[in-house]
Formats: C-alpha cells, sequence, structure tokens
C-alpha cells in the first residue's frame, strides 16, 4: 500500500509540474483567471470570477462546449457570482449572497443555472437538485470572433446585463436590483 501512495505522488507532482514551471516563467496560463463586476448607483454589487478559456483553433460550440449539456462557463474552478443586493435575473428574484453559475447551451438558445453548490471544481454540475433558478438567455452572433472566453457586465440606466463571449456567440442575460 505505501508503494502505491508513493506511486500516486509522484503522478500527483508530475501532472501539476508543466503548470507551475509556466507560472514560474511568465508563460501564459491556459485559462487564465478572470473577474467582472457591475455596481448600481446605490454602490452595491455583482461580482463574477472565472476561468478564462482560450479558442487555441478549436470548434466551440456544439464540439468542445456540447450542445445540450451543462457547461461551467469557464474553465477550471466553479465560475462563481457574489452580490450584496437581492436582484432580478431574468425576471426571478436571487437573494444577496454567493453562487455558482453553469450554463445549457444549445444551438438556439441559452439557459443560466444559478447554482446553490459553491466553492467545487468547475466540473461535475452538482445536479439541479442544488438549482436556485433557471433563466432564458439572450443568444446573438458576435461581429468578429472572441479568441477569449470572456463574461462582461453592460451596465444601462439600472441594469446590468451579463455577456458570455466566446467563437462568434454571445449570449446575455439582465439583472437589475431586487426592489
Amino acid at each position: 500500500m505505501p508503494r502505491r501512495r508513493a506511486i500516486l505522488l509522484v503522478l500527483l507532482v508530475s501532472a501539476l509540474m508543466p503548470v507551475a514551471t509556466r507560472a514560474q516563467n511568465g508563460e501564459p496560463l491556459a485559462s487564465p483567471p478572470a473577474q467582472t463586476n457591475c455596481k448600481f448607483a446605490d454602490g452595491k454589487t455583482i461580482a463574477v470570477k472565472y476561468s478564462s478559456p482560450r479558442m487555441r483553433g478549436r470548434k466551440i460550440y456544439g464540439d468542445l462546449v456540447p450542445y445540450g449539456e451543462v457547461w461551467r462557463a469557464g474553465a477550471n474552478e466553479a465560475t462563481a457570482l457574489a452580490t450584496n443586493v437581492g436582484l432580478m435575473v431574468g425576471g426571478k428574484p436571487v437573494p444577496a449572497g454567493r453562487y455558482t453559475l453553469f450554463t445549457l447551451p444549445t444551438s438556439g438558445k441559452w439557459t443560466l443555472i444559478i447554482s446553490k453548490a459553491t466553492g467545487e471544481w468547475g466540473i461535475p454540475y452538482p445536479g439541479a437538485s442544488h438549482d436556485f433558478l433557471r433563466a432564458d438567455m439572450k443568444v446573438s452572433k458576435l461581429s468578429k470572433p472572441a479568441e477569449d472566453f470572456t463574461i462582461e457586465f453592460e451596465q444601462t440606466g439600472t441594469a446590468c446585463t451579463m455577456n458570455l463571449d466566446w467563437e462568434t456567440t454571445r449570449a446575455s442575460i439582465e439583472m437589475t436590483e431586487k426592489k
């Protein structure tokens, strides 16, 4: 049994060395951490932390990210949403708190999933029993391909529209303060 543990430890260290070496050498990570936020007029905020994978010549939607399967909306750790104000997301209430974001993309429709399960790795999806809500997202075509997956907020009046851009697709959903 001790021999097995030693072999597993060597395999784990070997797997992690290229990532550590790349970071030490200043080489870019395949999916670097990113974050975005939106601030309402009263100072309350929505923040999203995620990892931003790169296209690198791959077909994304319908291939790397299969249609009809829940996707973690990023890479590495699960995509985290934190808000210090109650929200309306796709017309549905979300209390202040911490959540995990997932999406369910199809060729013509996307669904945002806000999960109560937090702190997990990005996969596997913890299951519908942990869903706080599901809301339809608006899907549109980008004018030019986006090499890097990004999540950004666009503030218009009293609303924060969250845009997920990658390849030639934008999926977006409006978030407002719950009054």
